[in-house]
Order: C-alpha cells, then sequence, then structure tokens
C-alpha cells in the first residue's frame, strides 16, 4: 500500500516567527485518523525566521531527530550542551526521563529544518544528545543511512528499531528503497519532485508505503529523506 500526503493537505501554523507544516497531529491541528505512522509521531517542517526560536521546554520519553534543511539552529539543554547544526546535519536527543532545551537561529536568514519525534522502545531511558556533522556528498545520489536502532550499523542510534536514510538524486536518475514484509516506510520529498511508483511527489510532500518497495526517479534534483520502521498492528 503506497499513498501520498500532499503538503496542502497537512496542518499548519504561523506564528509569524514560525511557519510549520505538520505531517502528524500536532499543536492545534488535531486528526484522530493522523495521530502516527507506527512509531513516527511527529514531523514537523520547520521555517524558523532569523532571530526566533524555542524558548527552554521540556520533553520526556521520545526520540527527537532534527534534520536541517536550511540555515543554522542553536540548540542548549539542561544536561550542559550548546552547539549548531547547519544545512545536511543531524542533532538527535533521547528525552528519556526528562530534559529541557531550547532552539534557536541565530541568524539574520531564515533557517528550515524538519523536526521528528519517535516513539521510544520503553519509557524512562536516561537522556542523551548528539549530533552529526555529515558531508554532503555522502547522500549525492546514492542512500545515506544516519540512524539506527542501537543494534543497528548507522553513526546515530536511538532507542527503537527503525532506520533513516537521506538521498540528494540528480535530475532523470533513479533508485530503489527496498522495504521487505512486516516493514513499513515514510518519505518527506524535501526539495525538489520525483515519482515514486509512477505517483509525482512535489516539495513537502510526504509518502505512505507499507510492505511495497520504492521506485524513484528525479523529475528535477531530489532531496529526499525515508524513515523505515517495523509495521506495528498496535500503532495504526
Amino acid at each position: 500500500m503506497i499513498r501520498r500526503i500532499p503538503m496542502e493537505n497537512m496542518g499548519g501554523s504561523n506564528l509569524g516567527w514560525l511557519k510549520s507544516k505538520f505531517h502528524f497531529s500536532f499543536a492545534e491541528y488535531y486528526n484522530e485518523e493522523n495521530i502516527n505512522f507506527g512509531v513516527l509521531r511527529v514531523i514537523n517542517d520547520d521555517i524558523i525566521a532569523g532571530g526566533g526560536g524555542f524558548p527552554s521546554h521540556p520533553h520526556r520519553d521520545m526520540e527527537i531527530i532534527s534534520y536541517m534543511v536550511d540555515g543554522k539552529l542553536t540548540h542548549k539543554d539542561s544536561m550542559g550542551n550548546e552547539s549548531s547544526i547547519a544545512r545536511g546535519e543531524v542533532q538527535y536527543m533521547s528525552a528519556g526521563t526528562g530534559v529541557m532545551h531550547s532552539e534557536y537561529n541565530k541568524e539574520s536568514e531564515e533557517a528550515r529544518l524538519l523536526q521528528i519525534w519517535i516513539l521510544p522502545d520503553k519509557r524512562n531511558h536516561t537522556p542523551n544528545y548528539g549530533e552529526y556533522k555529515f558531508k554532503w556528498e555522502e547522500r549525492e545520489d546514492k542512500f545515506l543511512h544516519m540512524v539506527s536502532s542501537k543494534e543497528g550499523d548507522a553513526p546515530i542510534k536511538i532507542n527503537q528499531d527503525v532506520n533513516f536514510y537521506v538521498i540528494e538524486l540528480s535530475k532523470d536518475k533513479e533508485e530503489k528503497f527496498e522495504i521487505k514484509s512486516g516493514r513499513q516506510a515514510y518519505m518527506v520529498q524535501i526539495e525538489g519532485s520525483s515519482a515514486v511508483n509512477g505517483i509525482e511527489l512535489k516539495t513537502r510532500d510526504g509518502l505512505e508505503s507499507i510492505g511495497e518497495s520504492l521506485e524513484i526517479k528525479a523529475l528535477e534534483k531530489s532531496h529526499i529523506l525515508i524513515i523505515e520502521m517495523l509495521e506495528r498492528d498496535d500503532l495504526k
């Protein structure tokens, strides 16, 4: 089963300094039929104005991944971490028993990022923070495996059976992403446009696939994120 989620059909918010598209129910956007996709609970496509940001706020029992699309974001938390990430780089945080953090765009230009929340494999993990500054060329016309479970082989490891892949596919290039039986994946067309199993995706669209591999063709240069995970009957 494959289903496209057009950007126009997503929830959204405009706070002036923050413009967001919500792939799943979040904040004032609530749709009881769109709470999660397996262990994937949140994908917020955020554009933060220069000088804007999120003041210190709490998180608990969530695996949180931030993927920078454009600009720069500075993170500070109650564990004593403070650092910034730029385009193509990732910060990750296991909120576990509880953590406070803030995120600010200290630059003059807008920043765009994907904020992604994954349900953990259990409650009350010890809080943890890290970041990874991937080289851009690692994703050019090939999948870069960024995130995996603790048993996986990606540089970033979190507390759940999930895998994050990113690719920048040149125009007219094709790539296959295999989804095995009993697994599912969520794709974000971050930039550009592509055809996936004959379905056209535009910038900021999403796509769900359960047990069906993806045949991707870039209609123009395409920046794509795929989150692959176990199919969960208890999290439909």
